[in-house]
């Protein structure tokens, strides 16, 4: 079966020390209990302030290792399906930029995917899906972004590795459409909908998709914001108050002079967290997705959102909500 023709992203949520893997799950659930981190592409950058001096490769099983060390709550990584059928991770079409091959991804094997080496990594092939799932298993939460509609295929891997129980899809929700965690794919998995800006027209029908969204027989832990600003983040971050679900939202940085331009994004961040990173959290948001986990790591530490309730940011003097 194949379900949506729109990305759609998978997140395997497993144990990680010292939390068990129901309490990972429990904290996914509760949108009192403390900001998320979610890393990007997997902790590939330096993290100097946590004793990381050089970078690893993106998508890589090095880059899982840091993030379990780091404590990040979740890993996102990239799937992409080879001419044979298997699933692997890598986040572009072809694998020029990040190995030491040439060509598309859809157009080898498995066999050489495997034959190729990340660039600066310590002598490691793009793993599969599979490998890294079970590396995961019991130590973090994996975010799974799929390049294509493999939903059923990456399903049927969670599965054979026993992570059914932390298992999260997600797909962007479309105005008038009936709940997406209801769907049959689903029957043993959770589901994230993504309300992205040019779903709808106003604010209002944002709020629309969001509740209807939450208002299906299975229940959601979180609503993914895509590219919402203004009222429109506001009209569905309160619906997802009103359902006490958590908001997810990305600060990556956009390309070009958008991201020059954009005071929530990364770069923002880097020079004036309170301003970004804080300034969203206040707002609602409590899963952050970014390129610098360590960096926010070291900033929610700093202002005592940890494992504390969003309310704590009053306290922590951080731009007011919106």
């Amino acid at each position: 079966m194949r379900l949506l023709s729109v990305p759609i992203v998978l997140a395997l949520c497993v144990a990680a020390a010292p939390v068990s893997a129901a309490g990972l799950r429990d904290r996914l659930y509760d949108p009192g209990d403390g900001v998320l981190v979610v890393a990007h592409r997997a902790c590939h950058r330096a993290a100097p302030s946590r004793g990381f001096e050089r970078a690893v490769p993106e998508n890589s099983l090095a880059a899982l290792e840091r993030c379990v060390a780091l404590g990040v709550d979740l890993v996102e990584i990239d799937v992409r399906r080879t001419s044979d059928g298997q699933l692997i991770i890598m986040h572009d079409a072809k694998v020029d930029r990040t190995t030491d091959g040439k060509g598309r991804v859809a157009d080898q094997t498995l066999a050489q995917i495997q034959a190729l080496r990340l660039k600066d990594g310590e002598d490691e092939a793009p793993p599969t899906l599979e490998a890294f799932l079970a590396a995961a298993r019991g130590r973090i939460l994996v975010n799974i972004d799929l390049k294509g509609p493999y939903a059923a295929e990456a399903a049927a891997i969670a599965r054979r590795v026993g992570a059914t129980e932390w298992v999260l899809f997600k797909a962007k929700a479309r105005f008038g459409a009936p709940p997406l965690a209801d769907q049959a794919l689903y029957r043993d998995l959770a589901f994230m909908p993504m309300v992205e800006a040019k779903a709808a027209r106003t604010p209002g029908d944002l709020a629309d998709i969001a509740q209807r969204q939450a208002s299906g027989a299975r229940q959601i832990p979180a609503i993914e914001t895509v590219a919402l600003r203004g009222p429109g983040f506001a009209a569905v971050r309160d619906a997802a108050r009103a359902a006490r679900i958590r908001v997810w939202t990305n600060t990556l940085a956009a390309k070009g002079w958008r991201g020059v331009l954009d005071q929530s994004g990364d770069r923002q961040a880097l020079r004036d967290p309170d301003r970004a990173w804080g300034r969203l959290i206040a707002q609602g948001a409590s899963i952050v997705q970014t390129d610098h986990p360590a960096a926010l790591l070291d900033y929610l530490e700093r202002r005592g959102l940890r494992g504390h309730a969003p309310s704590a940011i009053a306290t922590a003097g951080l731009p007011p909500s919106s």
